[in-house]
């Protein structure tokens, strides 16, 4: 199999920011300790890619370039572990990223963050805030015809297969079996979609797989939760 280049990223749509954006983009760059929060879409968080996901790693890292992914990829486990938010200390980050000191208009820190708002990943939710989609959409169109021609159609064939299809059904099936055997052998829930298809699993079944155990693991853990504050002797004083 050739391996297809993948282009420079793609650069941020010229738009006009007003003053509070220029203001909250420069607190950001200059913060010591950024805040971050979760920026949610009903839509998005139901139907988009994690970060993490070989969706994102395939087709956006060549939009939002190597180090924005990377850096949304932090934000979004930090967002796992504290949904209601946490703080980012900003130097610490830009080392463990690579990325040397994090002053200056043209640091790549800032420039990571500054192409996270640009492509709607993140958005400033106040001076020194940053708002982060916990999840990334479909690739938009704008940013697919950037991709080279074989990525563009490979990107075709990662769309489900033809719902009248026969085996569908079965085939989900299947990928469900298998990412619940990842899950029952105490693999991490990030990898499972990448090994699905390293298992022939269609990439669309992959990642739903992936979403439907991971929602199942949540479910029961808050069932779990539920049922250890209801046993006998909890609340009584």
């Amino acid at each position: 199999m050739s391996v297809v280049p993948v282009p420079p990223a793609a650069s941020p749509p010229v738009t006009r920011q007003s003053g509070f954006e220029r203001a909250a983009m420069r607190s950001l760059s200059e913060a010591d300790v950024v805040r971050i929060v979760a920026w949610p879409d009903a839509v998005i968080d139901r139907l988009g890619y994690d970060p993490r996901s070989l969706y994102v790693e395939t087709f956006w890292l060549a939009i939002l370039g190597p180090t924005s992914t990377w850096l949304l990829r932090r934000l979004v486990a930090g967002l796992e572990e504290h949904p209601s938010g946490f703080d980012l200390d900003a130097t610490e980050t830009a080392l463990a990223l690579g990325l040397g000191d994090r002053a200056g208009r043209h640091a790549p820190f800032r420039r990571a963050m500054a192409r996270c708002v640009k492509f709607e990943a993140a958005r400033h939710e106040g001076l020194g805030m940053l708002a982060v989609h916990r999840r990334l959409p479909p690739l938009p169109q704008r940013y697919l015809v950037r991709l080279p021609a074989a990525l563009q159609e490979r990107h075709r064939h990662w769309l489900v297969p033809s719902r009248r299809s026969p085996t569908l059904e079965e085939a989900r099936r299947h990928a469900r079996r298998l990412a619940l055997g990842l899950a029952a052998s105490g693999e991490e829930h990030q990898v499972f979609e990448a090994q699905l298809v390293r298992w022939g699993v269609h990439p669309a079944l992959a990642h739903e797989a992936t979403q439907w155990v991971w929602a199942l693991h949540n479910r029961t853990d808050q069932a779990t939760s539920a049922h250890a504050g209801q046993s006998p002797g909890a609340g009584r004083g």
